[in-house]
């Protein structure tokens, strides 16, 4: 009988052997091989914890299992199955001052041994790698929103902002003890007046009625006119020359014949519901019809939008030319569909106006072919590999964005290793502290306020270049210690903001329509979106009526004459 049958005798109650028979087993083994005398041992103390009524170890020598035994049996039994087994064994050496034993080649126990380790050893490798790989994908399924740069839009689930202790959540609408806002109107400023007269005293129906200047009650209200919409009909009379015997007709103005059908303020209008309103041709068509009495076909619609394209051509190149020479710069990007082929639409924001492109590449090359190589200004961006590349080769000067470190800190401070999450829990403390020295600027001097904001600009990158955790941890270190100061450019340079939440906010527009009208499918499609979109938020930027610009570039289209300028739009 092996040592191993006789385990499992005892297992299932089976004879005890006498005492001499298993100390003289003992003794064998110890005399062929120690490594297995060491295993014999083991054998031994667990065969007498099944069996305690058996004489062979008092039991005394049954000591108590501590963390320091089991610590010093894992290193003699790695990979072994039974904890039993391991904490009979850790007692063998306390007892006996065994010193480790290795296994011997050439005994062919040592050797099973050896072989069931190391299957354990490959076994336990390929469960750790499973581990390590389902813990990536976890990870990469907490992310949205509020800790990653994924947009809003992505959100399966919207997370739930956490309610501010101590305060009750307000109704909607005005809250009590608000100043009620009314708007004014001077009567100048109507189309039509309408007076309405008293014949007699509503009161007592006396007709002696004095008129009192200065007292009168006055409603404003807006209006559709019944028919929005008029159809002009531009006739070119035709005379007979007796002179030359032929028929001339009188030539119609340029602004009719390029209009054709739509005149320019109705294309306006339509560009302005294309562009922006998001609106598709059939909604449009329909609208047209029901409400404003023009009946228009779907390809008509497109024409028309063609026609404030190239209206919008020269005001968007001149922007687009301007660019290499603003100091301050905020540019991000988002996908665009055309045609099932995913591009990118940039947005380059400046202080007085913004331009969109759309290009088919991501890369730093988009920004050397529209700010050049040359390019001084302060650029406002988030930490994508591109424009860390163009920083390379141009001498501008970046502001990386603190918006985004604050999602990366929080999806660490998330994460299941405790190391990683204390050190992103520390990241984003130290945030915190910055950001509430940057709400306080209007209220502290400029002095004050840029020595106070590198004081703890310096105490927060000492700390977060260091941290003993690997994974993204270790790589938001890394970043620090390469690109900290870039994360502050803002206390030097105050034109620039630290985060890069204007460009984004730019986006959104775009975004919108890319949903609603699932992209492009063209180059003029192309070309539309980049114009009208830049139209739209230039005018915005600077508190300007889109509608009214475009309605300025359609006519100066249509009339053959100098186009509006975005640049100089006040």
């Amino acid at each position: 009988m092996g040592w191993r049958d006789q385990v499992s005798a005892n297992r299932d109650g089976g004879a005890v052997e006498e005492k001499e028979a298993c100390t003289a087993r003992v003794m064998n083994a110890k005399a062929e091989c120690p490594f297995c005398a060491q295993v014999a041992i083991v054998v031994q103390m667990r065969w007498h914890h099944c069996c305690p009524e058996s004489p062979l170890v008092p039991w005394v020598m049954r000591r108590s299992i501590t963390q320091n035994r089991s610590a010093r049996s894992a290193t003699l039994l790695v990979g072994y199955r039974s904890r039993v087994f391991s904490k009979r064994f850790a007692l063998c050496v306390d007892n006996f001052s065994m010193k480790k034993i290795f296994p011997n080649p050439d005994c062919p126990g040592c050797a099973a041994l050896s072989a069931e380790v190391d299957q354990l050893k490959g076994l336990v490798s390929d469960l750790q790698q499973q581990v390590r790989s389902l813990q990536a994908e976890a990870a990469k399924a907490r992310k949205n929103s509020s800790n990653s740069s994924k947009p809003p839009s992505s959100d399966i689930v919207k997370p739930n902002k956490p309610a501010s202790k101590g305060r009750r959540r307000r109704k909607i609408g005005g809250q009590p003890g608000h100043t009620k806002y009314e708007r004014t109107f001077d009567l100048l400023e109507a189309d039509l007046h309408h007076t309405y007269t008293l014949e007699v005293c509503p009161n007592c129906a006396g007709a002696h009625l004095d008129l009192l200047d200065g007292e009168e009650k006055i409603a404003f209200q807006y209006e559709l006119a019944e028919k929005p919409v008029m159809l002009h009909a531009h006739q070119g009379l035709a005379y007979w020359c007796a002179d030359c015997q032929k028929i001339h007709h009188a030539e119609l103005r340029d602004e009719v014949l390029k209009g054709g059908l739509v005149g320019p303020r109705l294309t306006a209008m339509i560009g302005s519901l294309k562009g922006g309103c998001h609106t598709s041709y059939t909604t449009i068509q329909s609208f047209l019809g029901d409400v404003m009495g023009a009946s228009l076909s779907t390809g008509m619609l497109a024409k028309v939008v063609g026609k404030v394209s190239s209206a919008l051509t020269v005001p968007y190149q001149e922007l687009f030319d301007a660019l290499p020479n603003q100091e301050c710069l905020n540019i991000d990007e988002t996908g665009h569909k055309e045609n099932g082929q995913k591009m990118w639409n940039w947005v380059f924001r400046a202080p007085d106006f913004t331009v969109f492109t759309i290009e088919e590449s991501r890369g730093a090359k988009v920004l050397e072919d529209v700010l050049g190589s040359e390019c001084e200004a302060l650029l406002g961006s988030d930490y994508y590999s591109a424009y860390r590349a163009y920083m390379k080769d141009a001498p501008v000067i970046v502001q990386f964005c603190l918006a985004h470190l604050i999602r990366e800190a929080r999806f660490l401070s998330q994460s299941h290793d405790k190391v990683i999450k204390n050190y992103g829990q520390r990241v984003l403390d130290g945030l915190k502290k910055i950001f509430k020295i940057i709400h306080q600027r209007e209220k502290i001097p400029p002095d004050t306020f840029r020595r106070r904001l590198q004081k703890e600009r310096d105490r927060f990158l000492e700390m977060a270049k260091r941290t003993k955790a690997g994974g993204d941890a270790r790589t938001l270190a890394k970043r620090f210690r390469k690109h900290g100061k870039e994360y502050f450019t803002f206390i030097t340079n105050p034109q620039i903001d630290p985060t890069n939440n204007v460009a984004e906010r730019a986006l959104r527009f775009c975004v919108i329509d890319r949903r609603i009208t699932q992209g492009t499918r063209g180059l003029s499609g192309r070309q539309w979106c980049e114009r009208i979109w830049t139209t739209m938020a230039t005018c915005a930027q600077k508190g300007h009526s889109a509608f009214s610009f475009i309605t300025r570039a359609v006519q100066a289209s249509f009339s053959s004459t100098e186009p509006p300028s975005l640049l100089a739009l006040t």
